[in-house]
């Protein structure tokens, strides 16, 4: 694991990592749940928001013709696609949990890491198959509930409420966070700034962060559906 991101061979795989693949220009990360026989469970979007946004955000949708998965391009929601098609052509990374914050902190980017622990394969496997089967991770949105969120979710059953700061995932508040660092008083690290607030904004530390099983949420999304 170095201070920028944890690239892996395929080799090195195991059922319930959870894996990331960089999009435009390692702008954007996609990331999704290996579940073995190269397969991965993700979370995806369809529809655009008629922005240049969309040449960034919409790269996690999987390609439109695989002999394994077929044309997938017009679903949205929790996927299982192979790997080929999830990667797209990108890197392979491995997400790293049980991290300790001061290695979370030194971290040249966002959305690679938390110091939160997984649960045990087995569990985030299920947990997975479980959000694919019912599709029941709501709505995708690119700061609030976006791919990263759901694996770290498949991970450790983690969800924040809804009266958090800074949006929930790595990727997502590093946005927010330079923002924020870019407008202070002149002199202020921004370098510090930032990895402060990566820390604060974590889910293993926060403490508006929950447990919450597979069918809870999935009978809240039913209700807000």
């Amino acid at each position: 694991m170095g201070l920028i991101f944890h690239k892996i061979s395929r080799d090195k795989l195991r059922p319930g990592d959870h894996i990331y693949s960089w999009r435009a220009a390692y702008i954007y990360a996609h990331h999704g749940i290996y579940i073995g026989d190269g397969k991965v469970i993700h979370f995806t979007r369809r529809h655009g928001t008629g922005t240049f946004l969309d040449k960034i955000f919409l790269s996690s949708n999987p390609p439109k013709q695989c002999l394994s998965c077929g044309d997938q391009s017009n679903l949205s929601g929790v996927l299982c696609s192979c790997l080929d098609c999830f990667l797209d052509g990108g890197d392979l990374y491995l997400f790293d949990y049980g991290v300790k914050k001061v290695v979370l902190m030194a971290k040249i980017r966002s959305g690679t890491c938390t110091t939160a622990p997984t649960d045990a394969s087995e569990q985030v496997i299920a947990r997975a198959n479980y959000l694919l089967l019912h599709n029941c991770f709501g709505n995708y949105h690119t700061f609030e509930n976006n791919c990263e969120d759901f694996a770290i979710y498949c991970k450790t059953s983690l969800l924040v409420g809804e009266n958090y700061l800074l949006g929930r995932t790595g990727q997502a508040s590093s946005v927010s966070a330079t923002s924020i660092a870019t407008n202070m008083i002149s002199g202020f690290d921004v370098w510090g700034i930032r990895s402060v607030i990566r820390l604060y904004k974590d889910i293993g530390v926060r403490k508006d962060a929950a447990k919450v099983p597979v069918e809870i949420l999935r009978r809240a999304n039913a209700r807000e559906g």
